[in-house]
Formats: C-alpha cells, structure tokens, sequence
C-alpha cells in the first residue's frame, strides 16, 4: 500500500514540471503539504 503521503509528494513534484509560474508555486505548496504528512502523520 502505498502512503498517502508520497502520492502528494509525487503530484507537487508533476505540478513543477508545468511552465506556468502558478502551477510551480502550488507544486511546491502541495510537496510542503506531503513533507508534513510524513513528518506528523
């Protein structure tokens, strides 16, 4: 089973791959949103 935690790490780290300066920022936000889970999930 994979956790939940490294599918949103995952998505943010896609969401970085689109051009638009937008997309990046809410890449990096959702990776924020994945480290936490790891670290107090």
């Amino acid at each position: 089973m994979v956790r939940t935690s490294t599918l949103v790490i995952a998505l943010g780290v896609v969401l970085m791959f689109f051009p638009e300066p937008i997309t990046s920022v809410l890449g990096l936000v959702v990776i924020a949103i994945g480290v936490g889970l790891r670290l107090f999930g």
